[in-house]
């Protein structure tokens, strides 16, 4: 197995660094000083840099504009927007855009995706489900209206709660269930309808939305029913929230060192204490093997290699690392600021915060370790 980077995807990573490098974690209210979203919108003049920057068509082929490359690329990005808690739907838009292109019709692509790589169109993906516990395809129900064929309209009904960005993005991308059992993926413009939202908060201080669809009837152009497609996109959204986990983990990991280097007692450094070593040393083992295991779930997906498990084997084993590598990396970087990284004016907290929706985000590591016991009982690895 060759982790190494293409020279496409390092350049990836690098044009990243240089958007991101003026970014400010800080740069909206803290989430404990406010009752509300810490800001009305997400970051726009962050996103026109990266769409000016090609970084919002990364996934797209070039006949719509894009750079077409793969999740690996996608993830060396996330990580760096990570790194500065970029404010920006990065995940949801590139996932969603990866989606249409793999699954949609030519319309369908021919509409969207150009716009979209170009930060005009702002797309997300409703992945809650009902509770935020449930799988996110059984929150709604999905039903063609009969006597028109394929071609015939859907009616949606039901509810998916903490939608990010609802508020924001021009079209959701909501999964939902047929009367026969499959999933198909609906193209739900925020403004339609039927359609209404309510407001809901993240532990980062971010507007979520609950969804509600009553009747919601979508044209069966804006609808994808091919086998497969949302799998192939959670499995995507989650290896991305993989990459966002690592890159935030490797900022705080940072920070405590520049700390604990600088903070001395009884005339030394903090850092040279043999407990405050030992723990530092543990979370960089965390981070080391939260890089390994986005890298191998991120190459299966670019790949479509065939493994010992599908590759929502090796997701759940990135994500289960990633839930618990990040909580473990903010909480000793707490311990080792002591009430220093608890101060408002200090971005610890911040990451924090970030850290805990991360790590709950399309499932703790409880719901995938249950997920890949599933797998291993169906698979033979013999």
């Amino acid at each position: 197995m060759d982790f190494t980077f293409s020279e496409e995807q390092q350049a990836a990573a690098e044009a990243a660094r240089g958007v991101f490098a003026d970014v400010a974690p800080d740069a909206v209210p803290s989430p404990a000083l406010t009752t509300g979203a810490v800001a009305d919108e997400f970051d726009r003049a962050l996103w026109s840099r990266l769409a000016d920057a090609d970084l919002l068509s990364l996934l797209a082929a070039e006949e719509y504009g894009g750079a077409g490359l793969d999740a690996v690329a996608l993830c060396l990005v996330l990580r760096e927007s990570a790194k500065v808690l970029a404010r920006v739907p990065l995940l949801e838009n590139s996932a969603a855009m990866a989606a249409v292109q793999a699954y949609g019709g030519p319309e369908l692509r021919g509409r969207l995706l150009e716009r979209a790589g170009r930060g005009e169109v702002v797309l997300t993906v409703a992945t809650s489900g009902r509770t935020g516990h449930d799988p996110a395809e059984l929150a709604v129900t999905a039903r063609q209206e009969e006597g028109e064929g394929e071609g015939a309209d859907w009616l949606l009904d039901g509810v998916q709660t903490a939608v990010p960005w609802a508020y924001d993005a021009d079209f959701v991308v909501v999964p939902a269930h047929t009367a026969a059992g499959r999933t198909v993926l609906a193209l739900v413009p925020r403004v339609h309808d039927g359609v209404a939202l309510g407001e809901q908060f993240s532990t980062s201080g971010e507007r979520l939305g609950e969804l509600r669809l009553e009747s919601v009837r979508i044209t069966a152009r804006d609808v994808i029913d091919v086998e497969g497609a949302w799998e192939w996109l959670r499995d995507l959204l989650t290896t991305g929230t993989c990459a966002l986990a690592l890159g935030l983990g490797e900022r705080v990991l940072r920070m405590s060192s520049e700390y604990t280097s600088k903070r001395e007692q009884f005339g030394f450094p903090v850092a040279t204490f043999q407990a405050v070593a030992v723990q530092a040393a543990d979370r960089y083992i965390d981070l080391r093997a939260m890089e390994v295991t986005l890298w191998q779930a991120a190459w299966r997906i670019a790949s479509a290699a065939r493994g010992a498990l599908p590759v929502a084997g090796d997701v759940a084993v990135a994500k289960i690392w990633a839930s618990e590598g990040v909580r473990r990396v903010v909480q000793t970087a707490q311990h080792l600021h002591g009430g220093f990284g608890a101060d408002v004016d200090y971005p610890l907290h911040r990451y924090h915060a970030w850290a805990k929706h991360l790590e709950l985000s399309l499932g703790p590591a409880a719901a995938h370790e249950e997920a890949l016991g599933d797998l291993l009982a169906a698979h033979s690895l013999g």
